[in-house]
Order: C-alpha cells, then structure tokens, then sequence
C-alpha cells in the first residue's frame, strides 16, 4: 500500500504522542514493504524533500510556532497548515491518507483533497472534549465544541485508542462507525532499561494539570503508614502550586519533584526501580504511561471516571479505585502491604507492543483499501 500522513508534527523531532504513534507504525508499515509518505511542516534538518527510518518525509512549509498562549493551541498556525496540505494531497496519488483530528482544521482540507482524489480518509481520534471545551476555554468554548462537532461528521474512517473514546465519538455522531486501534509500547526497549539505583517506591508520570488528580494523590500518600518515597515527574500548570501542598504535608521530606525529564529512557528507568505506578487522572484518552509501567513490572493504580480509559487499559494487570482520596490511599496500602494484581503487568502490556498495534493497523488498512469501492464517500 502507499500510505499518507498528514500531520501536525513529525517525531521525533518534537515529540510527543500523537506522532511517537504515527512514527512507530509508520516506521514498521515501510519495514513491511508499504510505501509511507509523512506530509507536515519542515520540523527536520536537510532538505525539504527527505528520508528517515524508511519513510518519506514531504514539507509543506517552514517550522511553525504550535502554540499561542501558554498551553493553547495556536489557531493561526492550525488554519495555516490546513492550507498548506490541500495542494501536495490533491496532487499526490496515495491509496489512503491518515491524520489525527488535533487540531481539526486540517482534517476539513485533507477531507476536501482526499475527496478530489478519491482516496479514503482515516481519521485518528485521540481524545473527544465535547463538553470540556467549555472548561478549556470558558465560553469560547462553544466554538471549539461547533468545530469538533463539525469534524466529527466530515466523511471518514475513524479510529480511536480506546473504547472509553469510541464510545464518546459515537455519542457525537450516532450511528458512526469506529475502530478501535489502541496506542502502543516498545517492550523491548523498556525491558533494555536499568532501573536507577535511588528510585522510588510510588511514581507518577504526567502534566502537572488539575485533571491529571496529582494534587490527590499527594494526600493519599500521606495517609499511608509507610515509609515509602513518592516521586512525581512532570511539570505544568499547578506545579508551583502542588509542591506547596506537598510541603505542608507531614512527608514533606518523603515527596520530590523530579520536573521534566527530557530522556525518555530516564522516565523509564525510574519506572523499572518503582514498585508502584499512580495515575489518578480523570481525563485520559488512552493513558500510555499505564502501558510503560505496566512493561517496567510496576504495579499499576488508576482510577474509574466516564472521561479516563485508564480502567481500560489496566485491566487486570493492575488496580482501578474510585477518584478520592480514600480510594487511592487504601489502594497504596493493600500493594504496598503485598497485594497482587489478578495477572503479572507484564502479561498485560505485552499485548500493546508497538508490533502488535502494527499487524492490526496493517489489516484495517488493507480492509478500507481492498473495499475501497464500496466506501468512497463513507
């Protein structure tokens, strides 16, 4: 097959998981001898017309500013790429072109090229905020729920990462179709990590955003009767503010920030050295780094919210409590004390490695194309 990407971003020159995930299919679909072209800003060194890890790389203009205001999204810079994909896309012959809906504006004229070529389109719904959007955006949010809306309906094939996402799209468009494709791990890769000599006993890995429940789990730690070590890695948002409620705990001296970690092999090593893994998130899409703790033999805790696939993906390799500070509290107490998941996390996230997640892609690929008659225009 000749396959296409449009995309905001190219990994891993910025990254993220958006594009660590069209990479590591991408990377592995040319490795079977499918012909992969990735369209996207000039975010590499060298030519505008290059290669890497067998794929083809196409620049459709200079490397843009991603975002305008803190942690929003820079609309110009969406409606500028949207622009930049119709000509290359309209002109190109792939047999299926590929894009994640973020950030939406690229979808309308990657749907308007593929529909000049006939070619389906395949939509990838990380996330759907529907209500959130006003949260996000205070009441300016009613446009991005109408944009979101909008594309949801545009003709395509859509896949999801999880079922808890599936399930949101089709509330938004009943009777859509969605396959669900889930993200992936490299277990090979996590497996060749040696976990740090000074780690701790309970991890987090996540933005410092209101969200993602640190601020919880922060006081669930501190009704543990333990002497066990917390770290947190990540920053955003409520970083400044979160240190100072870990300061005013009774194991102030028992909670360390670790920031940002740029290496991503040192995430995972603190994971590998981790006995266990707390995401209290009530706003998760998919939740990869259940998966990466999960491959690091860490036991996992999330919690069950209608917005978080977190329960999803742990299964039962690992815990999910209600999103309070008892649930989590008691939780850290019973693992901490001894207590198993019903299957080994490693069990668990060996289903997602990133050559699995391929094989099924790889077969929902050759479906739409091999039916391609009979779903132009769906």
């Amino acid at each position: 097959m000749d396959i296409a990407y449009a995309a905001p971003v190219v990994y891993p020159f910025v990254k993220g998981g958006v594009e660590k995930r069209i990479h590591e299919i991408g990377r592995r679909l040319a490795n079977r001898g499918h012909e992969i072209t990735i369209y996207s800003r000039h975010w590499w060194d060298g030519s505008a017309n290059d290669t890497h890890e067998g794929m083809n790389l196409r620049a459709v203009g200079p490397a843009s500013t991603l975002y305008s205001k803190g942690d929003r999204r820079s609309i110009t810079s969406a409606i500028g790429l949207a622009a930049r994909f119709l000509k290359p896309l309209s002109t190109a012959s792939h047999d299926l072109v590929v894009t994640p809906v973020a950030p939406y504006f690229p979808v309308f004229t990657t749907r308007l090229a593929t529909g000049l070529q006939h070619t389906p389109l395949v939509v990838t719904w990380h996330e759907v905020w529907d209500e959130y959007w006003y949260r996000y955006m205070g009441r300016s949010g009613a446009i991005g729920k109408t944009v979101e809306l909008a594309t949801a309906y545009l003709p395509q094939h859509a896949v999801a990462p999880s079922q808890t996402t599936a399930r949101k799209l089709q509330q938004l468009t009943p009777g859509r179709e969605v396959k669900v494709i889930p993200n992936g791990i490299d277990i090979e890769k996590i497996e060749s990590v040696r976990p740090v000599t000074d780690g701790y006993n309970i991890l987090y890995v996540g933005r410092l955003i209101e969200d993602k429940n640190v601020a919880l789990l922060i006081k669930a730690f501190e009704r543990c009767d333990t002497s066990a070590r917390l770290g947190i890695i990540g920053e955003g948002p409520q970083g400044d503010s979160l240190r100072e409620k870990a300061q005013q705990t009774a194991v102030a001296d028992r909670i360390e920030f670790l920031g940002f970690l740029d290496d991503y092999e040192d995430v995972i090593a603190q994971m590998c050295a981790a006995e266990i893994f707390v995401s209290p998130s009530i706003r998760e899409g998919f939740g990869i780094t259940l998966l990466e703790a999960m491959a690091a033999d860490c036991t996992v805790i999330t919690v069950n919210h209608e917005h978080s696939a977190g329960s999803e993906i742990v299964g039962d390799g690992g815990f999910t409590v209600e999103p309070t500070i008892d649930g989590v509290a008691n939780a850290l107490n019973r693992v901490l004390a001894g207590e198993r998941p019903a299957i080994p996390p490693t069990e668990r996230a060996a289903d997602y490695d990133w050559d699995v997640i391929t094989e099924k892609t790889e077969r929902y690929y050759e479906w739409i194309v091999g039916d391609v008659e009979g779903v132009k225009g769906c």
